[in-house]
């Protein structure tokens, strides 16, 4: 008896190793938030996610895996400004696109979101813009659909088929207005609307949002968002036997939450779920990881949990952390269909002639195509920027300018790293113009370092160049203009100047500039502390600008070199 005992617990602890899986969160790292995952075994068995982009172009960015770990960008839903005008014209950093819900059915994939105008009162009817996009080819920008519109005030939209092809949508009303999830039939090809009525109100935290549904063993189980996205965040569940409900709640709600604790991923809520090829549940989540000050500059990232849900019971998800283990996957080459990179890849970008940015690279609303150029005559393996009338934080901090900003820039991916590029600054001459690169969140939360052309203090009819580090920030005690204001040194004899960004530590910041080829002139120009980019819905971006600062007397600049190195043997508080 005692030697069966012994084979059957050796048994099991060989069956216990088999079925764990051990990664790492976030999954999806950096400005990646409110995720939405599937897996399509018609694809070759790989797991898609989409999440949301508020105001940056291209926008909706896919991801691709075939074990979870590995994570591509495979394409930007939204690629084409054709395909949504409205991103342009919308103001307030918390607009754009919020929450885009992927599901794929019969070949297609459909994806289902809405673009809010954040500054129109929270009972207008046009504040919310809803549509869904479809594609036969996740893996290609260009092959996204035109939005179907569709008639809903409210946010947060998510398709469910039924048993019969019936297709529901779930979303929020506006807080102010009609708060709870509701609930309405859609003709996805007509877009017409049937009856909204109110399905649950959630547990009675704030904000009932974000809410899917999912069909299991008789059930339809609605999950949805309470608390906020900030520290209440929760996600909580609750089920009924008609689509259209009375739902009954968990008793043991909220089901994921880091509320009152001390964990190093916060907020975590707004989350998804899905089965692997072994019908295993896994949920995805956002969450921001804090640093010791409270910032986390990176925004909200999407989390990955297993979720045990045994047959008639409620889901059990286990607490995020950096280290987890989960149900058993096989490690798999990574997936190498679609347009972009790893999504911790570093980059070193030499702008080749006849190549394109890399679908990494994004813009504050729309870009001017005129404004950037790849190794134009003259200037091979360099990007030349055209300057823009507006610097980054427009005429209002929050307005769109018609007239456009010249920056674009990659996604903060890894809390420690160094981000270094090269620019030829001959052109600068007239008063304010200013090139140089930025840690940008929004209009109105970012970091600038750059060579701008002033008034010499000595002489007041002498223009030259000086490296400024200036930032504008909302967050209470942290507002700063001019943080470093030197003239470029007479030493470095050239106007080819490196500038480079670096986060050593997790809570700020560091700025320095050197002449090209000489970097053991580098210097330290400032610091800036990340609790000044922690703030809104969004995350920082890593990226280069030019700009007149409201001067009409346009110029070229020309951006060389341009490397992201991550240090992500020292991301060590990803463990915790």
């Amino acid at each position: 008896m005692l030697t069966q005992f012994l084979a059957a617990l050796g048994f099991l602890t060989s069956f216990c190793l088999a079925t764990n899986s051990t990664y790492h969160n976030p999954i999806l790292p950096g400005f990646h938030p409110d995720p939405s995952c599937i897996f399509v075994p018609d694809w070759d068995d790989i797991f898609f996610c989409a999440s949301s982009s508020f105001l940056v172009f291209p926008g909706i960015p896919i991801h691709a895996s075939r074990d979870l770990r590995s994570w591509k960008l495979v394409s930007n839903a939204l690629s084409r400004p054709e395909q949504l005008p409205g991103l342009n014209t919308a103001k307030r950093a918390t607009s754009g696109i919020w929450a885009p819900t992927l599901r794929y059915r019969d070949g297609i994939f459909y994806l289902v979101t809405t673009l809010v105008y954040d500054d129109y009162p929270k009972n207008a009817s046009n504040r919310f813009d809803n549509f869904v996009i479809t594609t036969a080819n996740p893996f290609n920008s260009s092959a996204w659909s035109q939005p179907v519109h569709f008639n809903f005030s409210g946010y947060d939209t998510s398709p469910f088929w039924d048993d019969d092809g019936q297709v529901y949508v779930t979303g929020t009303h506006a807080w102010e207005v009609q708060p709870g999830i509701q609930a309405f039939p859609l003709n996805i090809e007509t877009s017409q609307v049937g009856e909204i009525v109110n399905i649950w109100n959630g547990t009675g935290g704030s904000s009932p949002e974000g809410p899917h549904i999912y069909r299991k063993d008789g059930y339809y189980y609605l999950l949805i968002a309470e608390g906020g996205t900030g520290s209440g965040h929760m996600a909580t569940i609750a089920r009924s036997k008609n689509v259209l409900g009375p739902y009954e709640s968990d008793p043991k709600n909220p089901v994921l939450t880091a509320a009152n604790t001390t964990r190093y991923f916060q907020n975590v809520g707004h989350a998804d779920m899905f089965q692997d090829s072994e019908d295993n549940w896994w949920a995805v989540a956002l969450s921001v990881r804090q640093g010791p000050d409270g910032s986390y500059p990176m925004g909200r990232e999407t989390t990955l949990t297993p979720v045990t849900w045994n047959e008639g019971e409620w889901p059990v998800f286990t607490n995020v952390t950096g280290k987890m283990n989960g149900w058993h996957l096989e490690s798999d080459a990574p997936v190498a269909e679609g347009e972009g990179s790893l999504v911790t890849s570093g980059e070193h970008l030499k702008f080749k002639a006849n190549t394109t940015l890399p679908p990494e690279f994004v813009h504050w609303r729309f870009p001017t195509p005129s404004s950037y150029s790849i190794s134009p005559p003259g200037h091979q393996n360099s990007l030349q920027l055209t300057s823009s009338i507006s610097n980054l934080t427009g005429s209002d901090g929050r307005s769109a300018e018609p007239l456009g900003q010249t920056f674009v820039g990659r996604r903060q991916v890894h809390s420690f790293f160094t981000f270094s590029t090269t620019f030829d600054t001959t052109s600068l001459a007239a008063e304010d113009q200013e090139v140089g690169v930025t840690v940008f969140l929004d209009q109105l939360h970012h970091y600038d370092l750059g060579v701008v052309m002033v008034q010499n203090s000595t002489n007041s009819t002498n223009i030259s160049p000086y490296l400024r580090l200036r930032g504008i920030t909302t967050v209470p005690g942290f507002l700063s203009s001019d943080i470093a204001v030197i003239p470029v040194p007479n030493s470095w004899a050239t106007k080819h100047i490196i500038f480079e960004i670096r986060a050593s530590n997790i809570t700020h910041y560091t700025f320095s500039a050197a002449p090209a080829g000489k970097k053991s002139q580098m210097i330290d120009i400032g610091f800036a502390p990340g609790l000044g980019l922690t703030w809104g819905f969004t995350g920082a971006l890593l990226g280069v600008y030019a700009t007149t600062n409201g001067g009409e007397t346009e110029f070229q600049t020309y951006v060389s070199d341009w490397k992201d190195r991550f240090a992500s043997s020292k991301d060590i508080v990803n463990v915790h």
